[in-house]
């Protein structure tokens, strides 16, 4: 199983290695391939008054010092091409947002780093049309690689060249997500693919300038997906999700975590049944 998992942004060291400190229970377990997730600047926040965190520089710095004293691999978002190159000297993997699933110069300029690929669906789109998203990363890393090809085994080229890609949920109406478990099946044929349980309880701009959301429902869609089959994870955790900087209205309680990935685990075993 794979697991994304820490704060959604970084706050401070203090918060971020009380965090860290308390997942190396999913880093010590065999069956689990674990990565930190922190981002260093949450770039589409609803307000101008929002926190987005302390930026490019320091949160490298940050995250590299976690990388160093707990051995996490890493991930966290880029925004702009121009950060790909120092993202890739510290995490393991670059993620695309998912408003920016689309955004073809962003793609690209992290394809040309060794680092992995984790392309979050966009809440617009139709998850048939995320394989184009994996064919520009494709197509940067191997220029050779023609599209028949590509369509005989996407989900193996993708594996080859270090892509997953995570479903976060479809906008539905104003200010609300659904999870439409189909795509789930469908994005599998072009790649490994994360479910991302938080962000899909997320009710955009719900809270008058900040995003809402219903973390009590986190659990029910995370088992919901590991039923369908998924390879892996997306779960920001915070110790106080109330007094969080971002995204607390969707965040798993730190407390709460472990036991919900211990019944993830047991889903997986029966999903891989074939049908």
């Amino acid at each position: 199983m794979i697991l994304f998992s820490g704060p959604c942004v970084i706050e401070n060291k203090e918060n971020l290695y009380k965090i860290a400190k308390e997942l190396e229970f999913a880093s010590q377990d065999s069956e689990i391939d674990f990565y930190f997730k922190a981002s260093f600047d949450k770039a589409n926040r609803t307000s101008l008054e929002s926190y987005r965190g302390p930026g490019l520089d320091e949160g490298l710095r940050l995250l590299e010092s976690v990388k160093k004293d707990f051995g996490y691999k890493i991930i966290t978002d880029i925004h702009e091409s121009s950060q790909a190159t120092a993202l890739a000297e510290v995490v393991d993997v670059i993620q695309i947002p998912a408003f920016l699933c689309r955004q073809t110069d962003l793609i690209v300029a992290s394809a040309k780093t060794n680092a992995k690929i984790n392309i979050k669906k966009g809440q617009f789109m139709n998850p048939n049309d995320m394989k184009y998203s994996i064919l520009k990363v494709i197509k940067t890393r191997n220029p050779d690689i023609t599209d028949s090809e590509f369509n005989k085994n996407p989900n193996l080229l993708s594996q080859k060249y270090g892509i997953w890609l995570t479903e976060r949920g479809s906008t539905f109406g104003y200010g609300n997500l659904i999870v439409d478990m189909r795509s789930l099946v469908i994005m599998r044929k072009f790649a490994p693919v994360i479910f991302d349980a938080t962000h899909s309880v997320q009710m955009p701009g719900g809270l008058a300038g900040k995003s809402g959301g219903d973390s009590s429902f986190v659990p029910y869609l995370a088992r919901a997906a590991a039923s369908v089959g998924v390879d892996g994870y997306f779960m920001e955790t915070h110790f106080n999700p109330a007094e969080s900087l971002s995204d607390g209205p969707n965040m798993i309680e730190l407390k709460k975590l472990k036991s919900l990935i211990e019944i993830l685990k047991e889903l997986d075993t029966i999903a891989m049944k074939e049908i």
